[in-house]
C-alpha cells in the first residue's frame, strides 16, 4: 500500500510565508522580539479568525423547466461567480487584516514606550 504523505495547505504555506516574512522585515527594521513575538500572536488571532468566517454556502433552486445542459451552464455560471467573489473578497479582508496587525504593533510599541 502507497504511503500518504500531507503537505501544508496553500492557506497554512501562505500564512507560514507570512509570518516569516512579518518577523524578517521586523528583524530588519530593529524590533526587539517581544515586538515580533506580539506581531506573530497577532498575525495568527487575525488569520484564524479571517479563516474561520470565510466559509459560506448558499442553495439556489433552479426553475424546473430548463433542460440539463441549461441547467448546467447556469451551475456553471453560479460557481464562477460566487468564486470570482470570493477571491475579491478574500484579498479585500487580507488588506484589512494586515491593517489591522500593523496598527495593532503601532499600538503595542506606543504603549510601551509610556
Amino acid at each position: 500500500m502507497a504511503e500518504i504523505v500531507h503537505f501544508p495547505t496553500r492557506q497554512k504555506q501562505a500564512f507560514d510565508f507570512l509570518a516569516r516574512e512579518l518577523a524578517a522585515l521586523l528583524r530588519s527594521k530593529g524590533a526587539d522580539e517581544a515586538l515580533i513575538d506580539f506581531a506573530a500572536t497577532t498575525l495568527t488571532e487575525v488569520y484564524d479568525e479571517l479563516i474561520s468566517n470565510s466559509d459560506c454556502q448558499f442553495e439556489v433552486r433552479l426553475p424546473r423547466h430548463l433542460t440539463e445542459t441549461e441547467a448546467g451552464q447556469m451551475r456553471e455560471d453560479i460557481t464562477a461567480g460566487i468564486e470570482k467573489l470570493r477571491r475579491e473578497q478574500h484579498d479585500l479582508m487580507l488588506k484589512l487584516a494586515a491593517r489591522l496587525v500593523l496598527t495593532e504593533l503601532r499600538l503595542f510599541q506606543h504603549e510601551r514606550q509610556d
